[in-house]
């Protein structure tokens, strides 16, 4: 099982240790949550989820710790030695140790008096920049390779070009919820879906940002959800595998999503929605110019026509009745 999925999983704990990138923790919740997906293990998968597990369980932080704690507790095939090492059953004994009632969630913060409509969103983001500049962006990173898009990616941030506004953090929570659902489960269509509706993104766009085969546009998206690394990284090992079954390439998109700044995810996020903007007016140029024209032509034949050379001029008739010439 992991692999199949992992062929490089020794090369990344080598270069988590040299690079200073650490991927454990995601590792860990995702060859857990790979694990408990299926109910029925061979002697294989099960050999090799204990060895990895159990290396990489005493190696993450808490919170990693304790969430996958708390779905291998509930999961019935979890092999014996990860059950001890996670204090679930008495060293000696095979007998699951009862769990402690759960800790109720903190209270969620106080909301905001008032959120901008989606209406006022798509405003604010249609005045974001010209429509030829966000074109021109647009264009230019899609058509760079990975150290241009990393340049082109830290100098948005001193330029003095109009950012998106943030998305709203409750809806923010949301979308990344579902896009690391939709990542699981291999849905590219709900995920492309649910990108393009968080961000304020037409389909076209979104569907780009999911086709990218660097993956650099994925990491300006999830930066501009102001999504938390750890899902990044496991967004990219279920959702690109191309990617995920690459040690460079997971840690190359870990240094830059790591990097990348607030400011440059949401003003290339403008450059997005206004390079449609430019789009659509590049459509209807033809037709509204077209329209123009003629509108020009009518006005000039209702014009009053003089005299036309031949033409018997009109006769004036004064007072008395009798005619002048």
């Amino acid at each position: 099982m992991t692999k199949s999925l992992f062929p490089g999983f020794d090369g990344l704990m080598s270069l988590s240790r040299r690079e200073g990138v650490d991927v454990r923790p995601t590792l860990l919740r995702v060859l857990t949550d790979l694990y408990v997906q299926t109910r029925v293990h061979s002697e294989d998968e099960q050999r090799q989820f204990t060895e990895l597990a159990t290396r990489l369980i005493d190696q993450v932080d808490d919170a990693t710790r304790a969430a996958v704690k708390a779905k291998l507790a509930i999961y019935p095939l979890t092999p014996v030695p990860v059950l001890q090492k996670l204090g679930l059953v008495a060293a000696q004994e095979g007998r699951r140790v009862p769990l402690a009632r759960e800790i109720p969630a903190p209270a969620p913060p106080p909301t905001p008096a008032r959120t901008p409509s989606d209406a006022e969103r798509r405003m604010a983001a249609s005045m974001a920049m010209q429509p030829k500049d966000a074109a021109e962006i647009h264009d230019m990173f899609f058509g760079a390779g990975p150290s241009e898009r990393a340049l082109i990616l830290h100098n948005l941030a001193q330029t003095p070009l109009k950012a998106a506004p943030r998305i709203p953090t409750v809806r923010a929570k949301r979308a990344i919820q579902i896009l690391e659902m939709a990542a699981i489960a291999g849905d590219v269509e709900s995920f492309a879906l649910e990108l393009g509706d968080s961000l304020i993104l037409p389909s076209r766009v979104a569907a780009q940002i999911v086709d990218d085969a660097g993956g650099e546009a994925l990491a300006v998206a999830a930066r501009a959800l102001d999504m938390p690394s750890p899902n990044f990284q496991r967004i990219l090992l279920f959702f690109k595998p191309a990617i995920g079954n690459s040690v460079n390439e997971v840690y190359r998109l870990a240094r830059l999503y790591d990097r990348l700044s607030d400011r440059s995810a949401l003003v290339m996020l403008a450059a997005w929605r206004g390079s449609t903007l430019a789009v659509t007016r590049a459509k209807y140029q033809p037709s509204l110019h077209d329209g123009e024209r003629q509108r020009a032509r009518a006005g000039a034949s209702q014009t009053r026509p003089g005299v036309q050379p031949g033409a018997v001029p009109a006769r004036r008739t004064g007072t008395d009745g009798s005619s002048e010439r």
